[in-house]
C-alpha cells in the first residue's frame, strides 16, 4: 500500500515537474505557444515614463540629443532620401544657450541631471490614483544613458548624474502598491542616433560607448553592436525581472531578426523560472519582425479601427508635442484621453499613457491634473473597463477612427452619439464618448438583438450617477433616459444586465 502511494505521489510530482520544465525554444513555432497573461488583458491602463538626461535641456522633445548635432543636414532616422539640407532649431538653441557641441556636448548634461526631488513612492501613488495597473519607465533611450545599475555600460544613473537606481526604486515602489512593473528599451537606435563628425564631441573615441561606434550613415547594424544590444537587454532582464519588456522601433530591422526569437525565448523562459507571467511588446513598425501570436503588438500614437482578437496596446503621451518634459509641453485634455482609453479597450486594447517629469523629479501640475481627472472617472466607471472583453462589435456612431502608427493627429473629437461596448459575464457596458445634453442615449446596436432585448434585460443603470433612469426598447434600439440630470463631465457608462452570458 505504501509503495502504491509512493508511486502515485512520485507520478504527480513528475507530472508537475514536467509542466514546470516547459521551455520555449528560439523558433517561431515554439513561441506561438505563448499566451498573453490574463492579468495584462484585465489591466487596460498603464503609465509610461520618459525621463532622463534629455529632460535637462527641456527643449523641443526627447530627441534633443540627436537634433543638437544637426547643423547643416536634417538627417532622417531611417530613410536617407528624406534627409534634407538645413539647420535644426535645436542646434541653434543649443549653441546660443550652452555653446558649440564640440565644447558642450550631450555628455555634459549628465552632471546637471540630479533628480534631487525624485520620490518613487510619490510617483507610484499618483499613478495608482490615476487608475493605472502597470508602470513602464524608460530604462534606456536612444541616448544610451541607462536609468538603472548597469553591468554593461558606465553611462548609468547609479555611477553618474542622480547616482541612484531609478528603475530599481520605481520597481520597489510599484511592488508596495501592488502594481505590475515593466521597462522599455530604446537602445537599438543608438546605432544611428548621434551625428558623428569631427567638429563635434561625438567624434571623440573616449565617448564612443555613449554616442555609438563610428560608421557610414545608414549602414546596416554591425554584429558587434547587436551583441552589445543583446548584453544590455539581458542585463536588464536578469537584474530586474520585469513583468513587461517594451521595445521601441529600430529592432524591427532585418539585422536584428535573428535575435528576435532568441530574445522572446530568453525572456519567456526567465518568466517561467521566476514564476512571472511576462509580456513582450514590440511595434512591427516597418515590417512584421514578430509574427502574430508571439508577443503583444504596440501601436505608437495611434489605434486600431476594429476589434483585434489578440490583446494589443496603444502607447501615447499626455503631451501633444513631446514625450519628455519641455518648456513648451502641451497637455491633452483628460476628456480626450478617457475617450481614447474607452475606444482602445472596446477593441481589445490597453493604453500605455506617458508622463514627462522635470529633470529634478517633479511631475508638472498640468499632467498631475490630467491623471487625477482620469482616475476620478475610472473610480466611478472602472467596472466598464477593467477585466472586460470586447463585445460582438466595438461600437457605433459617426466618428471614424484612423488606424496605425502616428495616426492620432488625424482623428476628430468623439461625440455623444459615439458609443463603445465592453462586456463581462452577463453584463454589457455601453459608454457614450460625450455626455448627451438631453440625458437621452439611443443604443442602435440593440435593435432586434437576439440576446439583449425586452425579454432578457434585467436592469439598466448609469454608472457613477444618482440619476433615475428609464429605459425601453424601440424599433430603433434601446433608449435610456433620465429627467433628473447627469453629473458626468466626460464619458457616460451604461450598465445593462441580462439573464445569460454574452
Amino acid at each position: 500500500m505504501l509503495l502504491l502511494i509512493a508511486i502515485l505521489v512520485n507520478g504527480c510530482q513528475s507530472s508537475t515537474q514536467q509542466e514546470n520544465d516547459i521551455r520555449f525554444e528560439a523558433n517561431w513555432e515554439s513561441l506561438k505557444e505563448y499566451k498573453i497573461p490574463e492579468w495584462f488583458a484585465d489591466a487596460k491602463f498603464g503609465i509610461f515614463i520618459h525621463w532622463g538626461v534629455y529632460s535637462v535641456p527641456a527643449y523641443a522633445s526627447e530627441w534633443y540629443p540627436r537634433n543638437m548635432y544637426q547643423d547643416s543636414v536634417l538627417w532622417h532616422q531611417t530613410d536617407p532620401e528624406k534627409s534634407k539640407p538645413g539647420t535644426n532649431s535645436v542646434y541653434t538653441h543649443h549653441v546660443e544657450t550652452y555653446g558649440h557641441p564640440s565644447e558642450f556636448g550631450y555628455k555634459d548634461f549628465i552632471p546637471m541631471f540630479k533628480a534631487e526631488k525624485f520620490d518613487a513612492d510619490q510617483w507610484i501613488q499618483l499613478f495608482k490614483k490615476a487608475g493605472a495597473k502597470y508602470v513602464i519607465p524608460v530604462a534606456e533611450h536612444h541616448d544610451a544613458f541607462a536609468m538603472y545599475k548597469s553591468n554593461v555600460t558606465r553611462w548609468n544613473s547609479v555611477e553618474m548624474g542622480p547616482k541612484r537606481d531609478i528603475v530599481g526604486e520605481l520597481q520597489q515602489a510599484s511592488k508596495k502598491e501592488g502594481m505590475h512593473f515593466g521597462v522599455s528599451s530604446h537602445f537599438a537606435f543608438n546605432w544611428d542616433y548621434f551625428n558623428k563628425e569631427e567638429r563635434f564631441d561625438t567624434w571623440n573615441p573616449e565617448y564612443e560607448d555613449l554616442y555609438g561606434p563610428k560608421h557610414e550613415r545608414y549602414a546596416p547594424v554591425s554584429k558587434e553592436f547587436m551583441d552589445l544590444w543583446w548584453r544590455r537587454t539581458t542585463d536588464i532582464i536578469d537584474s530586474y525581472q520585469p513583468e513587461i519588456l517594451w521595445f521601441d522601433f529600430y529592432i524591427d530591422r532585418k539585422e536584428f531578426a535573428p535575435y528576435h526569437p532568441k530574445l522572446a525565448a530568453y525572456y519567456y523562459n526567465k518568466g517561467l523560472e521566476t514564476g512571472q507571467e511576462v509580456v513582450l511588446q514590440t511595434k512591427n513598425m516597418y515590417f512584421e519582425s514578430f509574427p502574430a501570436g508571439t508577443n503583444v503588438l504596440d501601436i505608437e500614437r495611434g489605434k486600431l479601427s476594429d476589434i483585434r482578437s489578440a490583446v494589443w496596446q496603444t502607447d501615447t503621451s499626455i503631451g501633444k508635442n513631446s514625450w519628455c518634459h519641455t518648456e513648451g509641453w502641451q497637455s491633452k485634455t483628460a476628456n480626450s484621453l478617457i475617450d481614447d482609453l474607452i475606444d482602445i479597450v472596446s477593441k481589445n486594447g490597453t493604453m500605455l499613457l506617458n508622463v514627462g517629469p522635470k529633470a529634478d523629479g517633479t511631475i508638472p501640475q498640468d499632467q498631475v491634473n490630467v491623471l487625477l481627472e482620469m482616475g476620478k472617472w475610472l473610480d466611478a466607471n472602472g467596472e466598464a473597463i477593467y477585466g472586460t472583453r470586447p463585445w460582438d462589435k466595438f461600437g457605433e456612431g459617426p466618428t471614424i477612427v484612423k488606424q496605425g502608427h502616428h495616426s492620432e493627429g488625424n482623428n476628430k473629437a468623439f461625440t455623444a452619439e459615439d458609443i463603445r461596448f465592453t462586456k463581462k459575464d452577463k453584463t454589457l457596458y455601453a459608454i457614450t464618448l460625450d455626455v448627451p445634453e438631453d440625458g437621452k442615449v439611443l443604443i442602435r446596436s440593440l435593435a432586434n438583438h437576439p440576446k439583449i432585448n425586452a425579454n432578457t434585460v434585467k436592469s439598466v443603470a448609469f454608472l457613477g450617477e444618482d440619476a433615475v433612469e428609464s429605459w425601453n426598447f424601440t424599433g430603433q434600439g434601446l433608449l435610456v433616459e433620465t429627467q433628473t440630470g447627469l453629473s458626468a463631465e466626460n464619458a457616460l457608462a451604461i450598465k445593462i444586465e441580462v439573464d445569460t452570458n454574452l
